[in-house]
């Protein structure tokens, strides 16, 4: 096959990453923006891995499921890989994905899938973390999500997944950081919207002079942000003057946590309250129920837990979650919750060693491996695992159903992230009969 000349070809498939795949003399080739059943045009690319990438020229023969994708730097930002997708056809590529995954990897099937729980397509993303760069070629700096396969920031002004205001105001914070003097000294920023107040942090390797400051406060201003700079590590950053709190309530259960700027929540505010309801209603906690919620974060299931179960124990592996989320119970009046910090890539710790009646996993993408071999002692009747990574999940699921003697009941797909390939699946697995 030449590198240079575009070859047509069907497409047939696409992988868990959204791209498209094709055969092309006996070998797959995946193509970025092409869908399933469309006759393309591509141009080979590279090859890695045994597998050649290639760059879609032109679309001979669209998809009924193509639509033409809402932002502007589609196709170049990585942000977003599905946007080309119509949304229904992008749910039921999640739920086929994470369904291949327990398939293939994990060797179980759920004895029911359950609807998939769609999202507001736009302006979801309340927690983004944004690139910066200085690039002498252009005599400015970009802001922005990296381009899709290399290190390269995208050069945009605007971005509809993200929630107001800096869906609209890239463009304008790229140029004030321009117009600082440490135009080249800031690779970072960080957007934090919480239920009322709106936060962003930048990183800045050099102290900003008293004019950027001044532009800074005067941007905030403009856009009702409180503006941080974080010199060093998360727990450096500061607000240039006081700042308001930060938080989200779930209304079902009365409760409301705050937040630092640099803290882990989840980014789709709608979707997370629904995963909330869910996984409480999923775990049907009893009253007299202890109840293990491990990796805790700032207690975003262990609260509404609280409120329905007799006690609940919150193990993270950050410090500073652990202790926020001890203030966020104190805060909503909950005394039956306690949380306390451990490794969770290790499973010798003496909580493993109770009995718990109900046991709640939301690891990173690095999944439970360790938890989900050390339950055995613990037995718990009911597991709810809720992953943002379908293959560590469809790994820790066959543990936990080939030697801890769980029955996968049901799975459920979140869009956690509409117009990409992240997935993020709720599973119930209860003890087996005799187990």
């Amino acid at each position: 096959m030449s590198r240079q000349d575009p070859v047509a070809a069907e497409i047939r498939d696409l992988t868990h990453d959204g791209r498209g795949v094709a055969e092309f003399e006996g070998e797959p080739v995946f193509v970025a923006g092409a869908l399933p059943s469309e006759r393309v045009m591509l141009r080979p690319r590279r090859r890695r891995r045994r597998v050649t990438e290639a760059d879609l020229v032109s679309v001979i023969e669209p998809s009924e499921a193509r639509v033409e994708p809402r932002c502007r730097y589609f196709g170049r930002c990585g942000g977003c890989s599905l946007q080309h997708l119509e949304y229904d056809a992008q749910l039921r590529f999640k739920q086929r994905t994470a369904a291949e995954a327990l398939r293939r990897i994990g060797g179980v099937e759920p004895d029911a899938w359950l609807d998939p729980v769609p999202s507001t397509q736009w302006n979801y993303r309340r927690r983004a973390r944004l690139s910066a760069r200085f690039v002498p070629g252009k005599g400015r700096t970009l802001v922005g999500f990296r381009e899709r396969a290399t290190s390269w920031v995208t050069d945009m002004a605007s971005c509809p997944v993200l929630v107001p205001p800096l869906d609209t105001a890239l463009g304008e914070l790229a140029g004030i950081v321009t117009a600082s003097s440490v135009k080249d000294r800031l690779p970072q920023v960080e957007l934090a919207v919480g239920d009322e107040n709106r936060a962003i942090v930048l990183r800045v390797l050099d102290p900003p002079t008293e004019s950027d400051i001044a532009a800074l406060r005067a941007f905030g201003e403009r856009h009702g942000l409180d503006v941080y700079l974080q010199p060093g590590g998360p727990g450096s950053a500061a607000p240039l003057d006081e700042a308001r709190t930060l938080s989200y309530a779930l209304p079902d259960f009365d409760v409301e946590f705050e937040f630092a700027p640099t803290d882990f929540v989840q980014i789709n505010a709608g979707i997370n309250a629904r995963m909330v309801a869910e996984v409480v209603a999923a775990a049907e906690p009893e009253a007299s129920d202890r109840v293990l919620d491990l990796y805790c974060g700032l207690g975003n299931f262990s609260l509404p837990l609280a409120r329905r179960a007799g006690s609940v124990l919150g193990v993270e592996g950050d410090a500073g979650l652990v202790a926020r989320a001890a203030r966020n119970a104190e805060r909503n009046g909950i005394g039956n919750a306690s949380f306390l910090t451990a490794d969770l890539s290790k499973a010798d710790w003496s909580f493993f060693r109770e009995s718990w009646d109900l046991v709640i996993l939301d690891p990173p993408r690095t999944g439970a491996e360790a938890v989900a071999a050390g339950l055995a002692a613990a037995a718990p009747r009911r597991i709810v695992y809720v992953s943002c990574h379908p293959a560590t999940l469809a790994r820790d699921a066959r543990v936990l159903v080939e030697s801890q003697g769980y029955r996968l009941r049901t799975a459920r797909v979140f869009d956690m992230f509409p117009h990409t390939h992240h997935v993020e699946v709720m599973t119930c697995f209860e003890r087996s009969p005799g187990e």
